[in-house]
């Protein structure tokens, strides 16, 4: 939901989205000559591309090694036996790419391109087959405005938005509340390993 507040008391109150092609998306030829791509980080068969040079600054491929892993294996999963590719861009990449694939021309924090339909609403997703999970891809302006309003640190609004994305591309998903409510209770449950806060606790950050 773009526009959403941090700080909004509803499941769906943080601006993840799910871009509605199952098609597995390519990245790097979107991105074109303009990116670097960073080899993937052990423990995680994970792909960076950094278009934008503040997320190479920011460790974003070690960040999101990490938190896609803990996802991975939060769910019995090996993180070795996946793939994923992820773009670290800026708003003006990522509103591209929202209006191209979900016709919305505005920016947002985190898009999704899961490389097959796992979902299964009301229940949990069929699980992958070993090889090619999705692509994700990041935005830094709108990451960084959402940490700094949340009061949260940078790096940890970022592994949150990976591992929500790793989620989506594993087939869950927050359009119904009993789903929203099963996607939220992971993210805590990985977002804890991780020794991150609950996001969703409201009364973190505030006076």
């Amino acid at each position: 939901m773009a526009g959403s507040s941090l700080n909004g008391s509803s499941v769906r109150d943080f601006d993840f989205e799910l871009a509605p092609n199952p098609a597995l998306i390519s990245l790097w030829s979107r991105a074109g000559n303009s990116g670097k791509v960073l080899p993937p980080m052990p423990d995680a068969n994970l792909e960076t591309l950094t278009e934008d040079p503040r997320w190479e600054a920011a460790k974003l491929a070690q960040l999101a090694a990490e938190a896609a892993a803990v996802t991975l294996r939060h769910l019995d999963l090996d993180p070795a036996a996946f793939e994923i590719s992820l773009l670290g861009c800026d708003d003006a990449r990522i509103c591209i790419l929202n209006s191209e694939f979900r016709e919305k021309p505005l920016p947002t924090n985190v898009l999704s391109w899961p490389s097959a339909d796992r979902s299964r609403p009301g229940a949990v997703p069929v699980p992958p087959e070993p090889g090619e999970l999705g692509d994700i891809a990041i935005s830094y302006d709108t990451c960084h405005r959402e940490a700094t309003e949340a009061r949260r640190p940078f790096a940890d609004h970022t592994k949150h938005l990976i591992v929500h994305s790793t989620l989506h591309l594993l087939g869950y998903d927050h359009e119904r509340d009993d789903d929203a409510a099963l996607m939220q209770a992971l993210e805590i449950a990985i977002l804890s390993k991780l020794g991150i806060a609950d996001p969703y606790d409201l009364s973190f950050g505030k006076d």
